[in-house]
């Protein structure tokens, strides 16, 4: 049986389109460093490094030979280290790499971070123009804008979904972001506003898409023996787990409805004991890189029924004063780190349950759901954190 395993320190930076005050090394350690305040532990209390980067995004290769001189500058030295990239589950990833390494008994104290600074290259949507498979399907020019843009289209089509609806994700989480000191794009959005936003790819307007970002995140993951000794409101890891697509995007069922997100979901829900996530999760950090893909989250997370997710949206019911707050961060529409994205959704999740997110924080968390996607949407992970002991 897997060891019980807590989130123990959350460490988060300051994000923005080009973090020129710093250098790459400099960023990272700000997290690792703000992860180590959070807990009061000494460099040497950590066994092992999980180091999450999106190479392509930062502009060069393996960024971690660079990088682990902020874990160095930090105590962080000499300690086995992973390195992790999926695309833009990296986060996600990173998340789960850290806590298998303590729930499988190899180490009891496990530093997971991750990284972007995408500021450093030429355009990240070069980068993702490059992901798809080569000979058939990149001619095409498929980017992760145009693929999010099929999914509106398609949902549009069999739901009746509207460019409304889409703005309507957009308003919320700039709303939410406004409460949080670390998130990159900070400013009040009407529905109005947003659908005079600039077409990028039908139906998608400037409003609806993510932004390119500098930042990093740094978690701690503790076994349960030390995580009580360490603090006296852990986060614990109640179900996690990842699944991967087809290959091919048209061998793939991700255009109105999100089945692989839908079926991983189930299987968490599961391991969790979760019966009615609506009713029994109290807040969810989802990956919302593009307005779409939230509605499209709410019906495979079975909040609501297909077809269903602008509505749930539209009644209120997934904003800060809701039922089920989604995105008290501002999610990945208002910051985007690509490498670092998933791990601040589970860094977000655990500061709700420890009641430590602040001007964000929702009343009485014990349930907490956190969620990433990536590799042109062939990757999902989840993760759920409790302010019980599973």
């Amino acid at each position: 049986m897997p060891r019980r395993v807590a989130l123990v320190g959350v460490g988060l930076t300051k994000t923005a389109n080009r973090r020129k005050d710093i250098t790459y090394p400099e960023l990272t350690f700000e997290a690792v460093n703000n992860a180590l305040s959070f807990t009061h532990l000494k460099p040497e209390d950590i066994d092992a490094v999980v180091y999450g980067s999106m190479d392509p995004f930062d502009g060069l290769s393996c960024p971690e030979k660079w990088n682990v001189d902020s874990c160095a500058s930090a105590g962080v030295l000499n300690k086995p280290l992973m390195k992790i990239s999926t695309g833009g589950t990296t986060g996600g990833s990173t998340a789960l790499a850290g806590y298998y390494n303590v729930a499988s008994g190899l180490f009891d104290v496990v530093l997971a971070v991750a990284s972007q600074r995408v500021g450093e290259t030429i355009d990240a949507q070069q980068v993702l123009n490059t992901c798809l498979e080569p000979c058939y399907e990149r001619p095409f020019g498929f980017g992760a804008i145009m693929i999010a843009a099929m999914q509106a289209t398609s949902h549009m089509h069999y739901y009746g979904t509207t460019e409304e609806d889409l703005a309507r994700v957009a308003v919320q989480n700039h709303e939410h972001a406004l409460n949080n000191p670390h998130a990159h794009l900070r400013f009040k959005l009407t529905i109005e506003e947003a659908l005079k936003t600039r077409m990028i790819s039908w139906p998608l307007k400037l409003a609806d898409c993510c932004p390119s970002s500098d930042g990093a995140c740094a978690l701690i993951f503790a076994s349960e023996e030390k995580a009580e000794k360490i603090t006296s409101t852990p986060a614990w890891i109640k179900g996690a787990g990842q699944i991967t697509d087809g290959y091919y995007l048209g061998d793939r069922t991700w255009y109105h409805e999100w089945d692989t997100l839908a079926t991983l979901a189930r299987r968490v829900y599961k391991s969790a004991k979760i019966y009615n996530p609506f009713k029994e999760i109290d807040v969810a950090e989802v990956y919302t890189a593009f307005s779409i893909q939230q509605i499209l989250e709410y019906e495979a997370l079975g909040f609501c029924e297909k077809g269903e997710g602008g509505k749930l949206l539209a009644s209120g019911a997934t904003s800060m004063n809701g039922s089920l707050p989604v995105c008290p961060s501002g999610s990945v529409i208002c910051t985007n780190p690509i490498g670092a994205s998933g791990l601040i959704r589970v860094g977000e999740a655990a500061l709700q349950v420890m009641g430590k997110a602040e001007g964000r924080q929702v009343p009485n968390v014990k349930l907490a759901l956190a969620h990433a996607w990536g590799a042109t949407i062939g990757f999902h992970t989840l993760m759920i954190l409790s302010k019980e002991k599973p």
